[in-house]
Protein backbone atom coordinates (compact mmCIF):
# COMPACT_ATOMS: atom_id res chain seq x y z
CA UNK A 1 0.00 0.00 0.00
CA UNK A 2 1.18 3.70 -0.42
CA UNK A 3 2.17 6.35 1.97
CA UNK A 4 1.65 9.66 1.47
CA UNK A 5 4.18 11.93 3.82
CA UNK A 6 2.18 15.52 3.90
CA UNK A 7 4.77 18.77 5.37
CA UNK A 8 5.08 22.10 5.64
CA UNK A 9 1.38 23.32 7.62
CA UNK A 10 1.82 25.56 10.07
CA UNK A 11 0.44 29.29 11.80
CA UNK A 12 -0.16 32.44 9.65
CA UNK A 13 -1.63 35.20 9.75
CA UNK A 14 -4.60 35.82 7.41
CA UNK A 15 -2.76 37.19 3.83
CA UNK A 16 0.36 34.91 4.40
CA UNK A 17 1.41 32.09 2.17
CA UNK A 18 2.42 28.71 2.82
CA UNK A 19 4.13 25.58 0.63
CA UNK A 20 2.86 22.37 1.54
CA UNK A 21 4.34 19.31 0.14
CA UNK A 22 3.47 15.43 -0.24
CA UNK A 23 5.92 12.75 -0.71
CA UNK A 24 4.51 9.30 -1.64
CA UNK A 25 6.53 5.40 -0.84
CA UNK A 26 5.63 5.07 -4.77
CA UNK A 27 5.88 6.73 -8.47
CA UNK A 28 2.12 6.78 -8.03
CA UNK A 29 2.05 10.59 -9.50
CA UNK A 30 3.60 9.06 -12.53
CA UNK A 31 0.50 6.97 -13.57
CA UNK A 32 -2.42 8.73 -11.72
CA UNK A 33 -2.88 12.44 -11.06
CA UNK A 34 -1.86 14.14 -7.65
CA UNK A 35 -4.23 15.81 -5.26
CA UNK A 36 -4.87 17.76 -2.14
CA UNK A 37 -8.02 17.39 0.02
CA UNK A 38 -8.42 19.13 3.10
CA UNK A 39 -10.45 18.20 6.36
CA UNK A 40 -11.99 20.35 9.53
CA UNK A 41 -13.65 18.40 12.40
CA UNK A 42 -16.73 17.76 12.28
CA UNK A 43 -17.30 18.00 8.29
CA UNK A 44 -16.00 15.67 5.61
CA UNK A 45 -12.61 15.73 3.93
CA UNK A 46 -13.00 18.27 0.18
CA UNK A 47 -11.15 18.34 -2.67
CA UNK A 48 -9.12 21.56 -3.13
CA UNK A 49 -6.87 20.78 -6.17
CA UNK A 50 -6.15 18.36 -8.64
CA UNK A 51 -4.10 17.77 -11.37
CA UNK A 52 -4.30 14.88 -14.12
CA UNK A 53 -1.15 12.38 -14.95
CA UNK A 54 0.20 13.69 -18.26
CA UNK A 55 -2.21 16.68 -19.21
CA UNK A 56 -2.32 20.10 -18.15
CA UNK A 57 -5.87 19.27 -16.47
CA UNK A 58 -6.22 21.09 -12.99
CA UNK A 59 -9.00 21.81 -11.06
CA UNK A 60 -9.50 24.26 -8.29
CA UNK A 61 -12.09 24.10 -5.45
CA UNK A 62 -13.90 27.93 -6.05
CA UNK A 63 -12.97 28.63 -2.44
CA UNK A 64 -9.31 28.77 -3.47
CA UNK A 65 -9.19 29.14 -7.60
CA UNK A 66 -6.41 31.64 -8.27
CA UNK A 67 -4.92 31.45 -4.78
CA UNK A 68 -3.77 27.89 -4.78
CA UNK A 69 -1.68 26.42 -7.16
CA UNK A 70 -0.38 22.55 -7.52
CA UNK A 71 2.57 21.26 -8.82
CA UNK A 72 4.59 17.90 -8.27
CA UNK A 73 8.07 17.04 -9.03
CA UNK A 74 7.40 12.58 -9.85
CA UNK A 75 11.26 11.93 -9.92
CA UNK A 76 11.21 13.25 -6.72
CA UNK A 77 8.10 11.73 -6.14
CA UNK A 78 6.69 14.74 -4.71
CA UNK A 79 3.87 17.35 -4.89
CA UNK A 80 3.35 20.67 -3.53
CA UNK A 81 0.45 23.07 -2.74
CA UNK A 82 1.30 26.16 -2.84
CA UNK A 83 -1.25 28.67 -0.84
CA UNK A 84 -0.96 32.51 -1.28
CA UNK A 85 -3.52 34.93 0.17
CA UNK A 86 -4.59 32.76 3.36
CA UNK A 87 -7.30 33.32 4.57
CA UNK A 88 -8.90 31.81 8.11
CA UNK A 89 -11.08 29.46 5.98
CA UNK A 90 -8.34 27.72 5.22
CA UNK A 91 -7.85 26.52 8.33
CA UNK A 92 -7.40 22.56 7.77
CA UNK A 93 -5.88 19.70 7.90
CA UNK A 94 -4.59 18.73 4.71
CA UNK A 95 -4.15 15.81 3.19
CA UNK A 96 -2.92 14.72 -0.28
CA UNK A 97 -3.16 11.46 -2.67
CA UNK A 98 -3.16 10.12 -6.28
CA UNK A 99 -6.44 10.36 -8.18
CA UNK A 100 -7.99 9.21 -11.00
CA UNK A 101 -10.51 11.16 -12.96
CA UNK A 102 -13.29 10.12 -15.08
CA UNK A 103 -16.79 11.97 -16.37
CA UNK A 104 -15.66 15.24 -14.52
CA UNK A 105 -15.29 13.93 -11.59
CA UNK A 106 -11.96 13.24 -9.59
CA UNK A 107 -11.47 10.49 -6.98
CA UNK A 108 -8.68 9.32 -4.76
CA UNK A 109 -6.85 6.45 -5.60
CA UNK A 110 -5.91 5.01 -2.66
CA UNK A 111 -7.70 4.49 0.58
CA UNK A 112 -4.50 5.02 2.59
CA UNK A 113 -3.77 8.75 3.64
CA UNK A 114 -1.25 9.76 5.34
CA UNK A 115 -0.80 11.88 8.90
CA UNK A 116 -1.64 15.30 7.12
CA UNK A 117 -0.64 19.13 8.12
CA UNK A 118 -1.82 21.53 9.77
CA UNK A 119 -2.88 24.92 8.25
CA UNK A 120 -4.12 27.24 10.90
CA UNK A 121 -4.98 31.10 9.35
CA UNK A 122 -4.88 33.48 12.20
CA UNK A 123 -4.10 36.70 13.97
Amino acid sequence: QVQFVESGGGLVQPGGSLRLSCTASGYVFVTYGMSWYRQVPGKQRELVAAAVSRTTRTWYADSVKGRFTISGDIEKRTMYLQMNNLKPEDTALYFCNAVLYGSGVYYPKFNSWGQGTQVTVSL
